[in-house]
């Protein structure tokens, strides 16, 4: 089947107690099923809902969700019955803003593990069969183990400040970055020199705050990926992950994307052959603006902050402004994803913007740069 490939992220067509079709993140790190728009079960019977309280990455407090275990799930021609499953009481995450389409949950552990799942980033396509069909998989193979129904690899990192060390890494294709190290021996890990001050994105209770920098290296099999853009989240925010898992940190969709993937989780393997994409270059945004979109006709990007001693905060772009025009392209004319690559189109680019800022139409020259 067919899927859309927004911000590296994987969305795919879902129907929900045959209702449908909804968009769900296909999401190696989520255990259960999430729901984050929960206007999409108003017929479902609430009173067999279990209050609950999640927490997770992020700044905040603990948010309040609802389990459940009679939700009905088809993914194309399959069908997986009284999925467990956990609905948001509001939809915290925003997602649909930041990729762009109205999207209405996550889904991971529970499809994944039903099926051997093969993804092919470049093509934009999933397949899944049986565990019992015997077909040769193409790609090496890197063990892989399961903790709390999430997959994790074992991989040697070259970090600038600890050296070659080996790495608990999770596979998460619900995160759009390409690694992200959290802890070493319990601690925070240590921050390269050469780094810059980021938000790094939503968890369940709230922003991530943190820095991005790069590490020298990460090796895959025989495979190794020089120059690797790193996030580096504030310790305090994951301690609690970090402390029941083991882990140091993630492998995230910026990642992946470079090879074809097929899990196996029965057999605790997944299987990697490089595409395309393989030595393509880590690059992180160059404008310093983060954008979201507002659905409708026609689309409307705004800019939602703006990074200190970043290139749009020198030309003096502020947070609310509405994007109009790119490079004399209309911006309701452009899908999130091509804002996105244009914005990090090269160091020293200049993009014309028109944007919308304080009841005025301004033109902005924006020099992009590498920060890091």
């Amino acid at each position: 089947m067919n899927f859309q490939l927004i911000k590296n992220l994987i969305v795919i067509p879902v129907y929900i107690n045959d209702k449908g079709p909804y968009n769900f993140i296909l999401d190696t790190g989520v255990s259960p099923l999430l729901i984050t728009d929960p206007s999409i079960l108003d017929t479902v019977d609430r009173s067999l809902w279990r209050p609950i309280k999640i927490s997770g990455l992020g700044k905040g407090e603990e948010i309040e969700a609802f389990s459940s275990n009679t939700i009905d799930v088809d993914v194309g021609a399959s069908r997986m019955d009284n999925v467990p499953a956990a609905i948001l009481k509001s939809d915290i995450f925003n997602l649909s803003n930041f990729l762009g389409i109205h999207v209405h949950g996550l889904i991971g552990y529970y499809f994944i593990n039903s099926f051997k799942v093969s993804l092919n980033y470049p093509a934009h396509k999933m397949t899944f069969y049986q565990h019992e069909v015997k077909k040769k998989i193409k790609g090496f193979p890197v063990p892989m183990e399961l903790i709390l129904n999430k997959p994790y690899l074992q991989l040697p990192v070259m970090s600038p400040n600890l050296g070659l060390f080996n790495a608990r890494l999770l596979m998460d294709s619900g995160a759009s970055f390409a690694l992200s190290l959290e802890a070493i021996e319990r601690l925070k890990f240590p921050l390269p020199d050469s780094n810059i001050t980021a938000n790094l994105g939503m968890g369940i209770s709230g922003l991530i705050s943190g820095h991005i920098g790069r590490i020298h290296s990460l090796s895959i099999g025989k495979i190794t990926l020089n120059d690797v853009l790193t996030n580096f989240p504030d310790y305090a925010h994951g301690a609690a992950r970090v402390a029941i898992t083991g882990r140091n940190g993630s492998i995230g969709a910026e990642l992946m994307r470079r090879f074809h993937l097929t899990f196996d989780y029965r057999n605790s393997v997944v299987f990697l052959k490089p595409n395309g994409s393989l030595r393509a270059p880590f690059d992180h945004d160059m404008s310093g603006m983060e954008i979201y979109m507002i659905e409708g006709q026609p689309n409307r990007f705004f800019i939602e902050r703006i990074e200190p001693g970043s290139p749009a905060e020198k030309i003096g772009i502020l947070p609310g402004a509405e994007l109009l025009e790119l490079n004399f392209k209309a911006a309701h004319s452009l899908d999130l994803q091509s804002m996105v690559q244009l914005l990090k189109a090269g160091n020293g680019k200049n993009v014309l913007l028109k944007i919308a800022q304080e009841e005025e139409i301004i033109y902005k020259v924006l020099t992009l740069k590498k920060r890091i």
